[in-house]
């Protein structure tokens, strides 16, 4: 617990009481800065980790994380959350690949198959090696979004009307 000591100046800890008694702004930032008031050490009345925790019903590693923000990084980012890595792209099927499954779809199915299914067309996207990896979801909102499902057969219908 002493480890990170949180010891806020007194402009500080005035613009954190201004945040709360705000009350607007995010309910992370918000439960930040009790957090802070709550950890001080200037005011005298420093509470515990576990009185902080039992005080606004929040982890006790996320209090931790916070007065550890606060020494390390300064007010901002201990108020702030940290930003969150980059996804990567969510659409895996565009382009010419798009373009190839909407021709295989609306082809004629391989030899002994009465219909392209998803799994078909997944594996045929693969072999033709226009995606590393594709899974039958992926394909199926790509034909979705071309309004080629109802055309191929390839989706299941819905229960749902």
């Amino acid at each position: 617990m002493d480890k990170y000591r949180v010891t806020l100046t007194a402009d500080e800890r005035a613009g954190l009481e201004r945040l709360i008694s705000a009350g607007k702004g995010a309910a992370r930032r918000l439960t930040h800065a009790r957090i802070l008031l709550l950890a001080d050490t200037a005011a005298g009345g420093e509470h515990t980790d576990e009185e902080v925790v039992a005080a606004l019903g929040v982890g006790i590693c996320t209090v931790g994380r916070v007065r550890q923000r606060l020494v390390t990084a300064g007010l901002p980012a201990a108020l702030d959350p940290k930003p969150q890595p980059r996804r990567p792209g969510k659409i895996k099927i565009k382009g010419d690949a798009e373009q190839r499954l909407i021709r295989l779809a609306c082809g004629d199915p391989p030899e002994g198959r009465r219909q392209w299914t998803l799994r078909l067309l997944a594996d045929e996207l693969v072999v033709l090696g226009l995606v590393e990896a594709v899974s039958t979801e992926t394909v199926r909102q790509a034909l979705k979004k071309t309004r080629m499902a109802n055309v191929t057969g390839a989706l299941p219908r819905s229960s749902k009307g």
